[in-house]
């Protein structure tokens, strides 16, 4: 069969000329490239500079912070798995379980939509009974993205009027303005699903007690870390009505300074007030 080709190609010169012709032409118009060609309709072929050949999976999030892996495994990622296995669709259910976390890998059939999966974990997710997990333990479900859909990496730097680099910006400030302005300018972009910020330092409120001064105040640890968790609360109340106007009654209590939530009260004994200040240290400082 290929002597028979051959021989009728050498003796038809023409034909394979032909054939070269129109394949190049069919390769220069599904360029994937830009050209400046205006006499010829063009088809570009959509091009994946890494293109996503994994599975149609779902990513689920459970964080434990302060958790052995087998404790993890033993109380939650187990349970988990078990009622994920339900879901229509579902290929297999992979799991791992880290020090104070676990990722389970929901595995779906190819023909299903990918917001479809999504929605049906999330309905499994919200209908697990409250005991499914220990206290304070919730799932999440992952980005709507994988690790081969990153299309660009950027660095923040501190530049002066002339694009040269300068100094003068610390971690901390360059992650607090990656968090709360280049990311949110970024994830308003179309097309884009998840904006992941890696490095710099992330700014906490740190309250440093001194066991000593609580010792002296007679303060337990519990009473300061009550007493920081309601300095930082916006309350209501009702409404007030003097001559014919409604008034509302609101207490604001929302952390602006430091200040605030020094002078948080913790307990008060003996006719004494004790704010926080009296038996901690607070500051600012990057998060672990």
């Amino acid at each position: 069969m290929l002597e028979r080709i051959t021989r009728f190609l050498v003796n038809h010169k023409l034909i394979p000329v032909i054939l070269v012709i129109g394949l190049t032409l069919i390769g220069f118009f599904t360029l994937p490239l830009s050209h400046q060609n205006t006499l010829f309709p063009s088809f570009k072929v959509k091009v994946d500079a890494l293109p996503d050949l994994g599975e149609n999976q779902q990513i689920v999030h459970v964080s434990w912070e302060g958790q052995s892996p087998q404790d993890i495994e033993d109380q939650i990622t187990y349970p988990l798995t078990s009622s994920l296995l339900g879901i229509s669709g579902v290929k297999s259910v992979r799991s791992s379980s880290m020090f104070g976390f676990c990722n389970v890998y929901v595995i779906f059939e190819e023909d299903i939509d990918f917001y479809w999966a999504r929605s049906r974990i999330t309905e499994k997710l919200n209908a697990l009974p409250e005991n499914t997990f220990p206290n304070g333990v919730k799932p999440r479900l992952g980005p709507e993205a994988t690790a081969l859909g990153q299309i660009f990496w950027y660095t923040l730097e501190g530049r002066d009027a002339a694009g040269n680099v300068t100094g003068g910006w610390d971690l901390q400030e360059v992650r607090t303005i990656q968090d709360f302005y280049v990311k949110n300018t970024l994830a308003s972009t179309k097309g884009v699903a998840e904006v992941a910020s890696v490095g710099g330092f992330l700014k906490e409120y740190h309250v440093e007690v001194d066991p000593e001064r609580m010792r002296f105040h007679k303060v337990a640890l519990n009473q300061v870390v009550q007493a920081v968790q309601s300095a930082n609360q916006d309350m209501g109340a009702r409404t007030l009505e003097i001559n014919r106007a409604e008034y509302f009654v609101r207490g604001l209590g929302q952390v602006e300074t430091l200040q605030d939530l020094e002078n948080a009260i913790v307990a008060s004994n003996d006719f004494t007030t004790i704010f926080v200040k009296d038996v901690a240290r607070v500051g600012l400082g990057p998060a672990e």
